[in-house]
């Protein structure tokens, strides 16, 4: 097996140093991570069987397909692949909820053929599902969103509920439901055929119902982190100023780099409380009603606006392969101000926001001067950028408006 192979790079350290990093699936935030290694000259090889964005980048030194990590025989292949690719040692990222999922779980087992970033399923799972993770919040005195449980249909439908909801699933999947990540609910008709819809696909145990924080993007906020066997190495926080959805979004569209020593003190906390190990990303929202914080959602993963963390002074690629290296995490200067841009979907959610009175043209203005990483656009890596807008429309097309 060979991977697909456009350029070689120098494998840097002694003879038996890592070899570099496989990265399993993703997008947005894989292509910012393989951006983040290559400019450290670490070869970066990506396992994928869905979009082609982060693939196309010059930093990916190869790419192989697989029948994914739903696969009865995922693992057995990842192990194939370390054997016949020259990939033993290397360190396995996982780049979706799904893949974090496999690789926490057949941690044991991969940790034969890679180095791992996660922590095993045992612990990694009480941040993952969202049940549990409301569960330790609580236990933690961490405030959440009010969350509604079900046994059936039936109680469902005469439970006494405060609408408008949202319905999530229970972690990242497949399914369209999963897909779509969050549904809104504003009445008890519409939130019945939701749910329905929802538990045919994943099941009703799976499918997590709350109460609608109101607010938009000015209540979002993210916890940013690399954490090394329970402790932080480098953390940022920053505002997820537009998302779309405009009120519960699919994507962030528009994140600032600024100080949130709320977020990250319940961060930590959390973190501390399963002794994590890899990269993090929390997301809170606070609440106008109140001003309390809540606890919203954990991707240990690479995440979307990832290429913030370089823009800002906190290049966590760089700093996990230190780490892997057990060398001395480079020094981080944040710097406030600094933001991150999906121009294509942040067009749309600024349309939104303008229509409604709430983003006016000079504000929009100055928020593009503040922009230093961009979702796929870089100058010296123009080809996924070039792609993306017709890859998005595509999967828009496909995945949301066709189904």
């Amino acid at each position: 097996m060979t991977p697909d192979s456009r350029h070689e790079k120098d494998n840097p350290g002694s003879p038996g140093a890592i070899p570099g990093v496989v990265i399993l699936g993703g997008a947005h935030g894989t292509l910012a991570l393989a951006r983040s290694l290559g400019a450290q000259k670490v070869p970066v090889w990506l396992v994928s069987n869905d979009t082609p964005l982060p693939g196309r980048s010059r930093h990916i030194s190869g790419k192989f397909g697989w029948r994914g990590e739903n696969a009865a025989d995922a693992a057995g292949f990842l192990l194939e692949l370390a054997g016949t690719a020259g990939l033993s040692g290397a360190l396995l990222v996982a780049g979706g909820d799904t893949e974090v999922r496999l690789v926490s779980q057949a941690a044991e087992t991969l940790a034969g053929a890679y180095r791992l970033t996660l922590p095993p399923w045992e612990r990694l799972k009480w941040v993952c599902e969202k049940p549990l993770l409301y569960r330790r919040a609580a236990e933690l005195g961490l405030n959440t969103p009010l969350t509604y449980e079900f046994a059936s249909l039936d109680e469902a439908s005469g439970a006494d509920i405060r609408f408008p909801v949202v319905l999530k699933p229970n972690m990242g999947g497949s399914s369209r439901f999963q897909r779509a990540k969050v549904v809104r609910a504003d009445d008890r008709a519409s939130f019945l055929t939701a749910l329905s819809d929802a538990a045919e696909q994943i099941g009703l145990e799976n499918v997590v119902v709350q109460q609608l924080i109101p607010g938009g993007g000015e209540c979002q906020f993210s916890y940013a982190a690399l954490w090394n066997e329970g402790e932080p190495v480098a953390e940022f926080t920053a505002r997820r100023t537009r998302q779309y959805p405009v009120e519960f979004g699919y994507t962030s569209t528009f994140v600032e780099a600024m100080e949130v020593s709320d977020a990250a003190e319940a961060a930590r906390l959390l973190l501390r409380s399963i002794r994590h190990h890899g990269l993090v990303e929390i997301e809170f929202k606070r609440d106008p009603r109140d001003g309390v914080l809540r606890v919203l959602d954990v991707n240990p993963r690479p995440w979307s606006w990832f290429g913030l963390a370089k823009a800002a002074g906190v290049d966590l690629g760089a700093m996990m392969w230190d780490v892997a290296n057990s060398r001395p995490a480079r020094p981080a200067a944040i710097r406030s101000g600094a933001a991150w841009m999906y121009l294509v979907r942040d067009l749309a959610a600024a349309a939104q926001l303008r229509a409604q009175g709430k983003l006016t043209t000079g504000s929009y203005a100055r928020a593009l001067g503040s922009v230093r990483s961009w979702a796929a656009f870089a100058g010296d890596d123009p080809v996924p950028g070039l792609i993306d807008i017709p890859l998005t429309a595509w999967r828009v097309l496909t995945r949301r408006i066709l189904r």
